[in-house]
C-alpha cells in the first residue's frame, strides 16, 4: 500500500502573544499539519496528549512510523479525510516546533529555559485559535482528543463556542485529583533533581535525561492497567545473571528502560515540566464560572449558559485507572448542564489509559456514528 507524505508547517507569529499568567511572549511559531482542504462545514481540530505533537498521521519522508493517531485519521477511519479536513498542531510550551522553554528568546539569544513563562491549557487553545485564523477557519465541525488533548477539547468548546458545533472527548477529566496530581509531581522532582538539569539550563550540553526517563516511567506506569501489565510481562525475566543485583532482571523493567530511553530522544525536560505544570493546573469549572461566561467576549467567545443545539460525545475505559470513567460522567454531567447534548460511552478494555491509542477499531465505530448524526 501507497504511503501518504506529510510534513510539519511552521506558522511564524510576530506579534505579542499574551499568556494567561499576564506575562507576554514577544512572537510565536505554531508547528501543524493538515490533511484535507478545509470547508465551512468539514473541519475537526485533533488535540494531542502530553508526549504528542503535530504530527498525528501519515508519514514523513523516511520515517518507519506514521503520525501518533495515524489508526484514527485517514481514508475511512475515524476521522475520515476524505470525508473532513484535519488540523493538528503542536501545543505551546511544547518541543516540537511551537514555542517552547527550547526556542530562543530574542531578549537574550539564548534558549528560554526557565525565563519561559508559565502556560495554561487556556494559552494552548488560544495558540490554535490563532493558528485557525491564519488559516481562514472560522468555524469547527468538531474538536476531538484524548488525555490532555481532551482537557484542550473541552477549553476550546468552551472559549469558542461559537465556531464550534461539537466535540469528542476521550480519556480525560474536568480536572486533576490528588492522585494525578501527585504522579506528575514525582515526575517534576525526577528530572529536577538530575544534576544535568542544571535550573533548566542544559541546552548545548548533555541534558538530563536519567530525569526525565524516569519520569517517563512512572507515566507510562498509569497508562497501562494492572491486567494487561500482569499479562504481558507477569514476573518473567531477561537477565538472571547479573554481577549487579539492582540491575534490571525482570521483563517489566527492561521495558519501563526502553520507554524512558526512546523518550528522551524525543523530548525536551523543561517542556514536560512546563505541560505537566499546565495539565494539572487545568480546571474547566473554575476557569468559566466566575462570571458564567467563557471570558474575552470581544475576542469572539460565546455565552456558556446555552449551547443548544451543539453536541459531545464522551469515551472512557473500564481499565484506566489514570482517568477513571468517574471522571468521563462528571464531564457528562458538566456539559448536559450547558444545555450540550453529551453522549457517553465507555469501552470494555484491558488495555488501561492508552487504549484512546490503541482500541482504534472500537473508537472508530462510535466516532464515525457521531460525527454523522
Amino acid at each position: 500500500m501507497e504511503r501518504t507524505i506529510t510534513a510539519t508547517k511552521i506558522l511564524h507569529i510576530n506579534r505579542p502573544f499574551k499568556l494567561d499568567c499576564g506575562e507576554t511572549l514577544p512572537a510565536l511559531d505554531i508547528a501543524y499539519e493538515l490533511y484535507g482542504t478545509p470547508s465551512p462545514d468539514n473541519v475537526i481540530l485533533i488535540e494531542h496528549a502530553l508526549s504528542g505533537d503535530a504530527h498525528a498521521a501519515f508519514y514523513h519522508s523516511g520515517d518507519e512510523k506514521p503520525g501518533w493517531w495515524d489508526g484514527m485519521i485517514g481514508p475511512g477511519k475515524a476521522f475520515d479525510t476524505d470525508r473532513y479536513c484535519i488540523v493538528c498542531s503542536n501545543v505551546l510550551g511544547g518541543c516540537k516546533g511551537t514555542t517552547g522553554p527550547a526556542s530562543i528568546n530574542p531578549a537574550t539569544g539564548k534558549p528560554y529555559g526557565l525565563d519561559f513563562p508559565p502556560v495554561s491549557i487556556r494559552d494552548m487553545v488560544d495558540v490554535q485559535r490563532t493558528l485557525l485564523t491564519h488559516l481562514g477557519i472560522e468555524r469547527l465541525k468538531c474538536v476531538a482528543g484524548g488525555s490532555m488533548g481532551g482537557m484542550q477539547t473541552m477549553q476550546f468548546f468552551c472559549d469558542y463556542s461559537r465556531m464550534c458545533s461539537s466535540f469528542i472527548c476521550i480519556a480525560s477529566a474536568l480536572k486533576h485529583s490528588a492522585q494525578q496530581i501527585a504522579f506528575n509531581e514525582v515526575g517534576r522532582r525526577a528530572i529536577m533533581a538530575d544534576p544535568r538539569w542544571n535550573e533548566g539550563s542544559y541546552y548545548g550540553q548533555v541534558s538530563p535525561e536519567a530525569g526525565l526517563s524516569v519520569a517517563r516511567m512512572i507515566g507510562h506506569i498509569t497508562y497501562m492497567s494492572e491486567n494487561l501489565m500482569q499479562e504481558k510481562f507477569g514476573r518473567s525475566r531477561k537477565d538472571r545473571h547479573t554481577a549487579n543485583i539492582f540491575r534490571p532482571t525482570f521483563e517489566i523493567e527492561h521495558y519501563l528502560d526502553y520507554q524512558g530511553i526512546a523518550f528522551v530522544k524525543r523530548f525536551d525536560a523543561n517542556s514536560y515540566l512546563y505541560i505537566t505544570n499546565a495539565i494539572d493546573n487545568f480546571d474547566l469549572i473554575t476557569s468559566i464560572s466566575s462570571t458564567g461566561r467563557t471570558r474575552g467576549q470581544g475576542r469572539g467567545r460565546g455565552d456558556i449558559h446555552d449551547m443548544r443545539p451543539k453536541k459531545g460525545l464522551v469515551i472512557t475505559f473500564t481499565s484506566d485507572w489514570l482517568y477513571p470513567p468517574s471522571q468521563g460522567l462528571e464531564i457528562v454531567k458538566f456539559f448536559n448542564a450547558l444545555n450540550v447534548q453529551t453522549s457517553y460511552t465507555q469501552i470494555n478494555t484491558d488495555h488501561g489509559h492508552d487504549a484512546f491509542l490503541t482500541d482504534i477499531s472500537a473508537q472508530t465505530e462510535i466516532i464515525k456514528g457521531f460525527l454523522a448524526s
